[in-house]
């Protein structure tokens, strides 16, 4: 009984000990690039299993916390340089517009485009003003990256008609960007009509974000 007691007490002395740390690791990535943000992440949650498995097998539980956080830093780094360069790129073609460029926590990089760059009501027509961002998108492309677009309607009109207008606007975008190098093999489309509202349909500003455009640019997964 005594053995479990002192097993259980070092166990949350353990946890608490590689938690700290963790959290100081983490709190030090203000200044870090993206990429340095995800191997610090990685390399703390990895330390914090890393020494938990150690100690709960029997095992050293400072090297599992080293072997931990070497395999985590890894995992946490999968946003990739070139991925990195694109949303630099990418944010600096569109700051001041509205278009919002950011990583997702699965290491996409979104490019959300709203009416004012996309589409008029009921059109699928690619404004003017929305083609130098998707020149830039289509710029430096490396061969295996891919990208899914996804067209978008306010609620004016019926699913009848928002439907199918949601994918014309993905394809519309696809097929600019295929003319201008990119593989229309590489870039797979989808329209999801008024479903997904990212604000009221109740104010013309509300309706012009939800016709929007979201372009996903990914790297493949290294099997």
């Amino acid at each position: 009984m005594t053995d479990t007691r002192m097993t259980r007490s070092n166990t949350r002395q353990l946890t608490v000990v590689a938690l700290a740390s963790s959290a100081l690791l983490l709190g030090a990535c203000a200044n870090m690039s993206e990429t340095q943000k995800g191997t610090a992440a990685g390399a703390a949650i990895g330390a914090v299993g890393g020494a938990l498995i150690a100690k709960g097998t029997g095992g050293k539980a400072g090297t599992g916390a080293v072997v931990g956080g070497a395999v985590g830093a890894v995992a946490g780094n999968l946003w990739s340089k070139r991925m990195e360069d694109k949303r630099q790129a990418m944010e600096a073609a569109t700051r001041g517009t509205g278009i919002d460029v950011a990583r997702t926590t699965d290491n996409q990089l979104k490019v959300n485009i709203p009416a004012d760059f996309s589409f008029d009501v009921g059109r699928a027509a690619i404004k003017p003003v929305m083609v130098p961002v998707l020149d830039k998108l289509a710029q430096g492309l490396d061969a295996d990256m891919q990208m899914h677009v996804i067209g978008h309607t306010d609620d004016t009109g019926s699913d009848a008609v928002n439907n199918p207008l949601s994918l014309d606007r993905a394809e519309a975008v696809r097929d600019y960007l295929a003319r201008h190098g990119v593989p229309a093999s590489r870039i797979q489309v989808e329209g999801r009509g008024e479903r997904e509202p990212v604000a009221t349909n109740t104010t013309p500003a509300g309706r012009a974000m939800n016709r929007r455009v979201e372009i996903y640019l990914r790297e493949p997964q290294k099997g």
